[in-house]
């Protein structure tokens, strides 16, 4: 789960982080009363979509008085920013958070998340932050600097002098680094988080350190012990079908390609996403309809797939071992009899149940493409999707 930057902050204050003075912003008039209420001479407002790169896109204003901002606020309420993180399509500006203005020496870059390969939390660091970030690390990736927290030690302070050391700071600014640093670690942990970044954190021309940005990912599994987080959940700033496979229990993401995919494990998911780009194809989805769903849960998962109308050929593929091949594929004819499915269905059933499952698409009467194992599968849904992609093509 994603939140907006202005309500990161609001977190980030509370264990201590230094954060900008800021208020949010809804309107307009919300706008200029915020600035009005910080006082100038300088003031940032910022766009608060869920994706990064804004300021190249134009989502970051520096204003130099009240008129400015309240142009500014016009400009940027209602504006589609597009952005490497938001795709094509972009994210509409709904939100702003008024800031005042900073006098900046330096910006740095420093992030905490859950370093999976060596499982452990990991902070990493470079002393060249900013908006080009992505280009620093691809260009010099010595100039990232990763140290990672022993679980079984836990945090110590000498984290943050090490941390301090390679953005360069001495002196009371590696102080003021060390307390940073294991008071970010303190709000990673205790609200469950997945990913923390503070970019740039800069320090000011008084020598404070101070948060200047800062992007919070939570962990989904860990929200049941966080309904404050969950309060904080923007469902503007979704994509719709992702809520509809959350109100079923499913995991959904929604990808750009054509091939929709209904899948039963993570782990298979990710292979089949794999395997139908071995063979040439685009995966248009992540679907994970889990060990345990019901008849309703395919259905509905099926209905989220067809609601793309870059879907161009479906592929189920399920391996039933808690799941049954039967559920699933009574789950898929009550979904297609229902939407009346215009695209070709590709589906491979193993395991539990699977000549049961068989019988019952074969008895369906419907259109469905048989296949016995996952390459046959993925090679079957390809070819369907390039058929029906041409035809749309001819208008055949």
């Amino acid at each position: 789960m994603n939140i907006h930057e202005y309500q990161a902050k609001e977190i980030l204050s509370t264990f201590g982080a230094p954060v900008p003075r800021g208020r949010p912003a809804f309107s307009v008039e919300e706008a200029v009363a915020a600035a009005e209420g910080l006082g100038g001479p300088v003031w940032v407002v910022k766009a608060q979509i869920h994706a990064g790169g804004r300021g190249k896109a134009g989502g970051v204003k520096v204003c130099r008085s009240i008129d400015e901002v309240r142009t500014t606020a016009a400009e940027l309420l209602g504006k589609t920013l597009v952005t490497p993180q938001t795709g094509p399509q972009g994210r509409q500006v709904r939100k702003l958070l008024v800031e005042e203005g900073l006098d900046i020496t330096r910006e740095l870059y420093l992030s905490c998340l859950v370093d999976r390969e060596h499982s452990r939390i990991a902070f990493i660091a470079s002393a060249s932050g900013g908006m080009d970030i992505e280009e620093v690390a691809a260009r010099d990736p010595e100039a990232i600097f990763t140290i990672g927290i022993d679980p079984a030690a836990g945090y110590s302070p000498y984290v943050g002098r090490a941390i301090a050391a390679a953005l360069g700071l001495k002196g009371d600014l590696a102080k003021q680094c060390t307390r940073l640093v294991g008071s970010l670690y303190r709000a990673f942990t205790e609200k469950d988080m997945s990913l923390l970044e503070i970019n740039p954190l800069v320090v000011t021309a008084e020598e404070q350190l101070v948060c200047l940005d800062a992007k919070v990912n939570f962990d989904d599994n860990g929200l049941i012990r966080h309904p404050e987080v969950v309060e904080l959940r923007d469902p503007e700033e979704e994509d719709p079908r992702e809520r509809e496979a959350a109100r079923y229990g499913l995991s959904y993401i929604a990808l750009e390609g054509n091939i929709g995919c209904m899948v039963n494990g993570a782990g298979l998911a990710m292979a089949t996403m794999d395997i139908i780009k071995l063979h040439g194809g685009e995966p248009a989805n992540f679907l994970d309809v889990g060990g345990g769903a019901t008849t309703e849960k395919v259905a509905a998962a099926f209905k989220i797939i067809t609601s793309d109308a870059n879907v161009q050929a479906i592929l189920v593929n399920i391996f039933g071992g808690i799941m049954r091949c039967d559920i699933i594929a009574e789950g898929v004819v009550a979904a297609v009899r229902e939407t009346g499915l215009k695209v070709p269905l590709v589906v491979r059933l193993e395991g539990t149940n699977v000549d049961k499952g068989k019988a019952i698409l074969d008895q369906s009467g419907l259109d469905i493409i048989a296949a016995d194992d996952l390459d046959e599968a993925a090679e079957k849904a390809v070819a369907a999707a390039s058929a029906s992609n041409t035809d749309a093509a001819t208008g055949a």
